[in-house]
């Protein structure tokens, strides 16, 4: 049985079929949704549009201004009204900051009443409907200078791989829905899933990093695939250097993996090579969905060391090198 806060029935993760970014569209399905469709004229000030699959939508107002725009929402990931609401609102506001952008405010997207929000930011207004199931998140706005907006699609070959925040939620949820998550991992999954990206809009301003995203609903490999297809690179990802929640992999073993895991692999796995022996429980984690998960950053090697220093003062003990960009046929190395 999990130690961690137990409201009074019905639980919130009951209501729903998954929670979190775990339960977003399988990327393969999604991809063949978006090619089915029309193709429109774009303008030249979109500056970011679906071509790359990034975080965003930009759209330049003028020579340093231009307006991020996104949206996120999905069902219950913990049962706790006011943490679903808290990270539903840090994972929809991730997508600005992945942008380098900064966010001014928001629109909520409810179905049921949630009213715990802390990203100081505030909410102008919003839309509610009859839902069969709980969902909660956000449409935020945000402002970035062109100069200083990172795509997911500008990695360069040499540059370092860093990630953010460790891996693990998925796992974690998986386990909290069937009672088997202590407080202590509890304590964990909430602090890493209402940690606000923050650090985006200052590295954006570093010259040598070159691209950025956030790893959300596809996992690691996915959201690294994205990156390696629109920069036109091969990423490798150093697997013994990735961090993990503690009690992640333990907890993997053990059986607690989402559905949403497997489907990504059958979207993508064929993309990624192995180059060192990964069990199943490795595989589970590469591709375990993340709700408000880290930034992935693509920089020059002579700009690691001012990267990890922006992440260690916003708070992100964990970030880490995990990786590198080298020339080659677009796709995931795991080294």
């Amino acid at each position: 049985m999990t130690d961690s806060p137990r409201p009074a029935e019905p639980r919130l993760t009951s209501l729903a079929h998954g929670g979190g970014c775990g339960c977003k569209i399988a990327p393969g399905v999604l991809e063949g949704i978006l090619r089915g469709g029309i193709a429109l004229p774009v303008p030249p000030d979109l500056l970011v549009g679906i071509e790359t699959s990034d975080d965003a939508a930009v759209y330049r107002v003028n020579a340093h201004q231009a307006i991020v725009a996104t949206t996120d929402f999905f069902m219950p990931i913990v049962d706790d009204p006011g943490d679903f609401g808290r990270i539903a609102a840090t994972n929809a506001i991730s997508d600005v900051y992945a942008m380098g952008g900064t966010p001014v405010f928001a629109l909520a997207l409810v179905g049921m009443p949630i009213n715990t929000l802390s990203a100081g930011i505030p909410i102008a207004g919003g839309n509610t409907i009859d839902s069969v199931e709980p969902i909660y998140g956000l449409v935020a706005i945000g402002l970035v200078d062109p100069a200083h907006l990172k795509r997911n699609a500008d990695a360069r070959p040499g540059d370092a791989l860093v990630l953010g925040k460790p891996l693990g939620v998925g796992i974690f949820s998986a386990a909290l829905k069937k009672g088997a998550l202590d407080a202590a991992s509890y304590a964990r999954l909430i602090a890493t899933t209402t940690r606000l990206n923050t650090p985006g809009p200052e590295l954006a301003r570093l010259q040598g990093v070159h691209a950025m995203t956030d790893v959300t609903g596809f996992g690691l490999a996915g959201h690294s695939l994205e990156m390696a297809r629109g920069s036109g690179c091969r990423l490798g990802i150093d697997w013994s250097r990735v961090p993990l929640l503690d009690q992640a992999r333990e907890l993997a073993e053990a059986g607690f993996v989402t559905g949403a895991s497997g489907r990504n692999w059958a979207s993508y796995g064929g993309s990624v090579n192995y180059a060192r022996a990964m069990t199943a429980v490795d595989q589970a984690l590469l591709c375990d969905p993340q709700t408000s998960g880290g930034l992935l950053v693509a920089c020059a090697q002579e700009t690691v060391s001012d990267v990890l220093a922006i992440f260690q003062r916003h708070g992100f003990a964990a970030a880490a090198v995990i990786g590198e960009v080298a020339e080659g046929e677009p796709g995931l190395t795991v080294l």
